[in-house]
């Protein structure tokens, strides 16, 4: 057996032997050796697609194969010419998508590289941060608290340490942590001496050697087993019934008119080639193209707002978010914890020293705030920063870092020959530490009589906007402890703390609402102080709902209440995930922000997470977009350019679904009639080709205000209607061509086939110009791109039946008559087209 594959039960001098490191870490050769060995240190395939892969990419739908075999076939059995054109356009068409997506996949990697999360480990001796994909077996992490655990290790020293590993093991709480061997046979969730890709660090801190990474590791198995996809948004749903809906209307179409040529005598081979260029016509082959296209711009943009992000299709959901969470620290406050001032138990503070007492309760906080070792806080800085004190002659000997469920850090002091425990934490939870409560002069007292005293004091406190923080202490007479020993301590005072409201916040909080987004606070906080801080921003009509209230609330009742509720205060970490749960049952698209360790939960949980740069890394990990500053209007900015993105995809499907559907309907209705086809394969690949380009230059397009203004949210239904509308529009006058040029103009078969081609080319582009916007195509300038490929594309079309392709292509020249009657047939279209699209808004609504 190799021994790494049972590392918890080796020793970690055995395991440093075995991975050929040392405790002073890997050299930075050596690890680049043992990179290019192991692969990058990921759960998916991360390397970069090659050119050659995303170039054949473009050419493996169904379709597109079949039409590409029987174009072959036609080579050696019948119109070789014909066979060549069709192949060279869809060659073409390939080289299209794949210039687009090649361009977009550069972009975001780009971007993806200023938020990565790392990994502190030692190369050469010495601390370095590295990304965590470049993590390698042999490698010697530090790990603190919020540090994701980028692979399999084996502790080598720990202190305090406690991991989160529900996300591998189930387990709810977390887990104490410690060096040592363990008996082969253990099973995963009792080896306390091995730290797991996929867990967090919750308290404390270790030194560990990384044993395996990525797809070895146990997290990598489990993975790789079940074939995990990320949960798809509802954008990406959206498009799958889109492209589901096309698909079988394609199918019944296609198969309907090549059986209805054969049976009317037409050739075999021409009539396949015929129904499979209709179907490449009918297919939106190029969306994947635009959706990446239109993905990566926004992107940019919204990296240059200063938001980055992690998760493309995530950029549609932020545009149609209408709820968004937050916590209140540094987004809707300043960020700044200050100190306010220490109160004792009978309400006097440590302004100006008028309370001995009070200044103890300050001592004590910063005894404490001092010599932590886990999770490094803003809190403790505030502490450290307000009134520094000599400590000199106290000595730290043991510590029971915070942690979530305490929500409380206690930390053994021994001055001369005394012992003392000192805790600073949560008001509720200290006071449960406590049986006694220290009054004036040093008198202590039972805490039953005051407890409620005690409370109401806080909640006072809290009302004027500050938070509020217990501080207790306890003689002890040993020099380690646990976490058990927090119980008969003895409560000092208060700490109250302020972090006002940030400038402007009131403004940026009313430019959400009149986007049509809700903001709701999730705080930690009290009642009071969230309630006080929402007084001080000006938000109207504040509703809380406190954690023990939201606890006696069924799933079905909380579905309700959240609707109502824009405060949940006194919110324990758990039921972040149960809120943002209960708004999405409601029909809510759901924002998050959060940058704490307890919030990837809630994080996962939401249509959108959002997190910032500073942020711990399991928060960034979980997050799909990521702010570089945490500031809500970086966060409006970047709401708005989703919602540019999500209108310009749209552009291109409503495009696909009337004026290029309504084409091929058309040409397939009076292929039934004609005694020639209407247009040969490789002419309706050509229309293909050509409609491509404006649709290519959609993602560059100007949006409309209105289209801005509110979240907008994927419609099936509304496209389908829309394709019906404009389709049964498009074909009208398709037909309308059709017997213009048979009846009034006599058109011969050459000639057909040329007017109809230039009428489908230049009515397709131009039609692009008046459904980009549901303003009148006067009123809404479209970008320079899209108008200049639009009108070079109808050049190109009117002038290539006068150039040499016109022969190879099956064209000719038409006559003046001609081109007249084409023009007025398109400029009536549009017209039309305008007229149909005001009525059509004014009955269905998006």
């Amino acid at each position: 057996m190799n021994p790494k594959s049972a590392f918890w039960s080796l020793s970690g001098e055995q395991l440093l032997q075995e991975t050929h490191s040392t405790t002073a870490g890997l050299s930075r050769q050596e690890a680049s050796q043992r990179l290019s060995k192991y692969s990058s240190n990921s759960l998916r395939k991360t390397q970069k697609s090659s050119a050659l892969m995303l170039l054949l990419n473009q050419f493996k739908s169904p379709i597109i194969l079949i039409l590409i075999f029987a174009a072959i076939l036609s080579i050696f059995l019948q119109d070789a010419l014909d066979a060549i054109i069709i192949l060279a356009i869809v060659f073409i068409s390939g080289l299209l998508g794949f210039w687009q997506e090649q361009g977009a996949s550069n972009a975001v990697e780009k971007l993806l590289a200023l938020v990565q999360v790392k990994a502190t480990v030692l190369r050469n001796g010495q601390a370095e941060e590295i990304p965590s994909q470049d993590v390698v077996p042999g490698d010697i992490l530090l790990l603190c608290a919020g540090k994701n655990i980028p692979g399999d290790c084996l502790i080598l020293e720990s202190k305090d340490l406690s991991v989160a590993e529900a996300a591998l093991t189930g387990e709810t709480y977390p887990v104490d942590k410690s060096s040592g061997v363990l008996p082969v046979k253990t099973g995963l969730s009792q080896r306390t001496n091995s730290l797991y890709l996929g867990t967090t660090v919750i308290s404390g801190t270790a030194t560990a050697v990384v044993v395996h990474t990525g797809r070895e590791t146990e997290f990598g198995k489990v993975s790789e087993r079940l074939k995990l996809r990320p949960t798809e948004t509802e954008f990406e749903r959206g498009l799958s019934q889109f492209g589901y809906f096309l698909m079988k209307v394609t199918l019944i179409l296609v198969v309907l008119i090549f059986v209805a040529n054969v049976y009317l005598h037409r050739p075999v081979l021409e009539s396949f080639l015929f129904s499979l260029a209709l179907a490449v016509g009918l297919t939106p082959q190029l969306l994947p193209a635009i959706v990446s296209v239109n993905l990566a711009r926004g992107a940019k943009k919204m990296a240059e707002k200063q938001v980055i992000v992690k998760h493309l299709p995530a950029i549609e959901n932020f545009g149609s978010m209408n709820v968004f969470c937050t916590d209140k620290t540094g987004t809707l406050t300043a960020g700044l914890v200050k100190i306010h001032s220490a109160v004792d138990v009978q309400g006097k503070d440590s302004a100006g020293g008028a309370s001995p007492q009070a200044n103890r309760v300050l001592l004590y906080a910063y005894l404490n705030a001092a010599s932590e070792s886990g999770y490094v806080n803003p809190i403790d800085t505030a502490i450290r920063d307000y009134k520094p004190f000599d400590i000199s002659g106290y000595q730290k000997r043991d510590e029971a870092p915070y942690d979530f469920n305490r929500k409380r850090l206690s930390i053994l002091f021994a001055q001369e020959n005394k012992r003392l425990i000192v805790t600073k934490g949560a008001l509720k939870n200290v006071l449960d530490a406590c049986s006694t409560v220290e009054l004036a002069e040093g008198k202590t007292v039972e805490i039953a009589q005051w407890r409620q005293k005690l409370h109401q004091r806080a909640e006072d406190l809290g009302s004027q906007g500050f938070r509020v923080l217990g501080v207790a202490y306890r003689d002890f007479n040993q020099d380690t402890f646990s976490k058990d020993d927090e119980t008969d301590m003895t409560f000092l005072g208060y700490l109250t703390l302020f972090d006002p409201p940030k400038a402007g916040i009131a403004d940026t909080l009313k430019d959400l609402a009149l986007l049509g987004i809700t903001s709701k606070m999730i705080t930690g906080d009290s009642k009071a102080v969230a309630l006080s801080i929402i007084q001080q921003i000006g938000l109207p009509e504040p509703k809380a709902l406190t954690g023990s209230e939201l606890e006696r609330l069924s799933d079905e009742a909380l579905m309700y209440q959240v609707q109502h509720t824009n405060v949940f205060a006194e919110i324990e970490p758990n039921q972040k995930e149960r809120i943002i749960i209960a708004l999405k049952k409601a029909g809510n698209v759901v924002g998050y922000l959060g940058d704490g360790i307890n919030d990837a939960s809630a994080l996962h949980a939401a249509d959108v997470g959002i997190s910032v740069d500073s942020a711990v890394d399991v928060a960034k990990e979980a997050a799909d977009i990521v702010l570089m500053e945490k500031d809500l209007n970086v966060l409006i900015e970047g709401v708005k350019q989703g919602r540019v993105t999500f209108a310009n995809t749209l552009k291109y499907v409503f495009m696909a679904t009337s004026a290029n559907f309504g084409n091929m309907f058309s040409m397939a209705g009076l292929s039934l009639f004609l005694p020639f086809l209407p247009l040969l394969p490789s002419q309706i690949l050509l229309t293909n080709l050509l409609t491509d380009f404006p649709e290519l230059t959609i993602a560059t397009d100007r949006v409309d205000r209105e289209q801005v203004s509110q979240p907008r949210r994927w419609n099936i239904h509304f496209i389908r209607n829309f394709m019906l509308v404009f389709g049964l529009l498009s074909s009208m006058f398709d037909y309308l061509t059709f017997a213009a040029l048979l009846l009034l103009l006599q058109a011969d078969q050459a000639q057909f086939r040329t007017g109809w081609l230039m009428e489908s080319v230049i009515s397709a582009s131009m039609i692009v110009l008046s459904i980009r916007t549901q303003k009148s195509i006067l009123h809404s300038k479209p970008s320079r791109a899209l108008f200049s490929t639009t009108i070079a594309i109808a050049a190109i079309t009117l002038l290539l039946p006068y150039t040499p392709l016109a022969a190879p292509l099956g064209f000719q020249a038409l006559p003046t008559e001609f081109l007249l009657v084409l023009a007025a047939i398109v400029g009536f279209y549009i017209l039309c087209a305008e007229n149909v699209k005001r009525m059509f808004y004014s009955r269905v609504k998006f």
